[in-house]
């Protein structure tokens, strides 16, 4: 037995090394190397273009999930004996697209799994997943998305170098794994599954619809699939505060907002709502009856405090991307003049200007020229079809805590999906997973902890389809299930509140 396992080792190390001879015209192999057990140390962030400013990208760059808020984090965990690949990618004379795919040298479990971004990617950030898949005996893959640093300023210039963040780089990362996973094994790859959060989400909802072959399964999280609505609502918030300062809502009044909801219906005291979809407030009982004071808002403030909650519309009243979700709190709003570099998607991606003025920026004018311009960026067809015939599963989830990406974006994604399909073939297809107190994709006071690959393997592979996952915030001990949309868990009225034991799934 331990000679066999020598020679199939020695095998594996050889194929591995033969790898590097298999470029191709798009396709460069920089290196591939047996990589002994042991922890990974994954390599610091490329800084950012020089001359390029901060990145703005309304919707924050989280991934995956980790653990909560204020936990220290875990010792690191040693990883297998591997091959690991370094590719670059070239489908257009522009593109520039760093790719990586690791092969475990022993027990491959036939499968393949390749990771998301978030933000504007620019590095491999699924290094974490990365590590957790090849535990698991996968084969795993993740890339930059085509370029270096983690803003817009990449598309100056470069109209291909966008697509390939939309979807060729990962498309062409998938496919190219596959390839070389063949050699390596002498055999293909069984199953494909794919996860990743918030600008890994839309990657996910990307690919399921527009390559519903590449996947059997795709977990997306916090999705960022409306990436240019929701850049595009977060620069038309800020045009519209700079033209009108008495919207400005200092950080007391947002306090006070935040509190009233708050008191209103967090009836069990846990310092998150359960189900923001049960609670109703009225925040125009805020509204100031005499002389303005922190115990009340002005009509502006009453205004900008409805856009925030009620989301960003057009003049016909038309949602350009949706509003937060009760109990998630207010964000102070200021009257900021110098607001150029809010977000790169609309002075770069659609303007391909670094000095665009913002004062010419006129939403129910723009929005149409920036969608035709690049609104494929955005992952929004519900049309799972293609991808149900496939035989995929799309496992979603989002934290009702999520501050970064409002949840409301997934909730409305997963809808499209039942309203197009039916609800039945949705629900052979999609499920949606909502978590009580997580922030975006991780973190918060909720239960941001749960096996979101196990579950996909036992929907794809013994057909189990989820009704819950059991879930645990790692430093308070909360646990509680999570519960298959539009149900949500309920409190039983005894028992700990922070017991997943006296919480049931039930019906809105």
């Amino acid at each position: 037995m331990l000679i066999a396992a020598l020679l199939l080792a020695a095998g594996t190390s050889t194929n591995c090394d033969s790898l590097k001879s298999l470029s191709t015209a798009q396709t460069v192999v920089m290196s591939a190397d047996v990589v002994p057990a042991g922890v990974f140390v994954a390599p610091p962030p490329p800084p950012p273009p020089a001359g390029a400013p901060p990145a703005a990208a309304p919707g924050g760059a989280g991934r995956g999930r980790g653990r909560a808020g204020g936990a220290p984090p875990p010792p690191p965990e040693p990883i297998p004996q591997h091959c690991r690949v370094k590719l670059t990618l070239k489908p257009t004379s522009d593109s520039d697209i760093y790719s990586e795919l690791w092969m475990p040298t022993d027990n491959w479990n036939g499968k393949l799994l390749v990771v998301g971004n978030g933000g504007f990617a620019g590095s491999i950030q699924g290094y974490g997943d990365m590590q957790v898949a090849l535990r698991l005996g996968y084969a795993t893959a993740a890339t930059d998305t085509g370029h270096t640093g983690g803003n817009g300023m990449f598309a100056l210039g470069h109209p291909e170098k966008i697509v390939d963040f939309a979807y060729r780089a990962l498309h062409d990362t998938t496919v190219e794994s596959k390839r070389l996973i063949k050699q390596m094994y002498s055999r293909g790859v069984q199953l494909s599954y794919y996860k990743g959060c918030s600008t890994g989400g839309r990657m996910g909802i990307m690919a399921a619809t527009r390559f519903p072959d590449d996947y059997d399964g795709v977990i997306a999280g916090a999705l960022a699939n409306r990436h240019i609505h929701m850049h595009t609502a977060g620069f038309a918030r800020q045009v519209a505060l700079a033209r009108s300062p008495d919207m400005a809502v200092s950080p007391e009044k947002a306090q006070l907002v935040s509190e009233a909801v708050m008191n209103k219906c967090d009836t069990l005291h846990e310092g998150f709502l359960n189900n923001p979809e049960q609670c109703s407030f009225d925040v125009s009982t805020l509204l100031c009856k005499g002389a303005e004071s922190n115990e009340c808002l002005t009509q502006p403030q009453l205004k900008a405090v409805e856009m925030f909650y009620g989301g960003l519309k057009n003049k016909k009243g038309e949602i350009i991307f949706a509003g937060q979700v009760l109990g998630n709190p207010v964000t102070p709003m200021r009257s900021n003049p110098n607001i150029a570099n809010i977000t790169d998607t609309v002075r770069i991606w659609a303007f391909q200007n670094a000095d665009y003025d913002w004062h010419n920026f006129d939403l129910d004018r723009d929005m149409p020229i920036i969608d035709q311009k690049i609104g494929f960026v955005d992952a929004t067809d519900p049309d799972l079809k293609k991808f149900k015939a496939h035989g995929g599963k799309l496992l979603l989830y989002a934290g009702w805590g999520d501050t970064s990406i409002t949840p409301k974006n997934t909730v409305e994604y997963y809808s499209s999906v039942v309203n197009k399909m039916g609800k039945k073939d949705a629900n052979d297809t999609a499920r949606l997973f909502m978590v009580p107190g997580m922030g975006h994709c991780r973190g918060g006071d909720g239960p941001d902890s749960f096996d979101t690959i196990g579950t996909l393997e036992k929907w794809r592979e013994k057909g189990q389809a989820p009704i819950t996952m059991a879930a645990v915030n790692k430093t308070s001990g909360l646990s509680r299930p999570l519960c298959a949309y539009p149900q949500y868990a309920k409190y039983t009225g005894t028992g700990e509140v922070k017991d997943a034991a006296n919480w049931t799934c039930t019906a809105p």
